[in-house]
């Protein structure tokens, strides 16, 4: 990445993260995403996601860890009361702070009022927030294709992430009834959520499997979706499934900056090649589409 992109590309999360810390010092209500997209100079259509991948953690996340460095500041003052920096810095009661600080840094606002050093230790431990793609900084092969337009049979399924398997076998029994199941074309996911960073059963994705044609009707809640069209950076993962969020970061961060392309507003959708039943984890292969465009055109 170079030097121009590295700055740029920081300089939009630091403005983010700056208006985030001057809202919550002056009490006042919390952007929705659209106004920080605004901020970052990004379109709102990928902010969570892009955000996600060049911060290590999403937007709710970084406030979290916002709230708790100003609460810590202000435990520091000889003069502090749980109760009223707890308030301060918008906790809805001392037991909410004292909740968050159980969870987060394992000690009670009392603990880190009283003890300097475990303080300073957890000011230092949440100044920065911390990515899990170190091990994926390796040379990527991207391809920029244009890729036409094609439709799917999706399911939305919310649940566990390891039972999205469920949804495609319920996609492709519909697709057996009609007896469409031999003219299988595309298997597809959309991730409506990450699953990183939601609690195990509140994983929302569209599982979807395209037959070269356009259905004429479904029952609910069966929907068609249109993918493709258009310019897209292409990815091969090959490993887990699970991984492809971590891959997908790693591609919004290392490669999209220097690549003369911006993110257009198009659904990013990951491209099954294989079966998971039938093949190796460690091999499994998957495409990772992300829409993309030049800049002014």
């Amino acid at each position: 990445m170079s030097r121009i992109a590295q700055v740029r590309q920081r300089h939009g999360i630091d403005r983010v993260i700056a208006h985030l810390q001057a809202c919550l010092r002056a009490g006042d209500p919390l952007p929705d995403l659209e106004t920080l997209a605004a901020i970052a100079h990004q379109s709102p259509f990928h902010f969570h996601r892009l955000y996600r991948a060049l911060t290590g953690e999403t937007p709710g996340r970084t406030v979290a860890r916002l709230r708790l460095l100003q609460a810590l500041q202000l435990l520091g003052h000889a003069e502090s009361r749980v109760t009223e920096v707890a308030l301060n810095v918008g906790y809805e009661s001392p037991q909410a702070l004292a909740r968050a600080c159980r969870q987060a840094l394992d000690a009670t606002p009392s603990a880190l009022r009283e003890d300097a050093g475990l303080r300073s230790h957890w000011q230092q431990q949440l100044s920065l927030p911390v990515g899990d793609q170190a091990d994926e900084r390796v040379p990527l092969r991207v391809t920029v294709t244009t890729l036409e337009p094609f439709d799917v049979v999706a399911l939305r399924r919310k649940g566990a992430f390891e039972d999205l398997d469920q949804a495609f076998g319920e996609v492709f029994a519909w697709a057996a009834e009609q007896g469409w199941a031999e003219q299988l074309q595309h298997l597809v996911g959309i991730a409506r959520t990450d699953h990183r960073d939601v609690p195990a059963g509140e994983c929302v994705f569209d599982c979807g499997m395209g037959f070269g044609r356009t259905p004429q009707a479904l029952p609910d809640p069966l929907q068609t979706l249109t993918l493709g069209g258009g310019a897209y950076a292409v990815l091969r993962h090959v490993g887990r499934y699970a991984r492809l969020e971590v891959a997908t970061d790693t591609l919004l961060r290392d490669w999209l900056p220097d690549s003369g392309h911006v993110l257009r507003d198009a659904e990013l959708y990951y491209h099954y090649l294989d079966d998971p039943e039938e093949v190796p984890e460690a091999i499994l292969r998957a495409d990772i589409c992300v829409p993309v465009e030049r800049p002014g055109t």
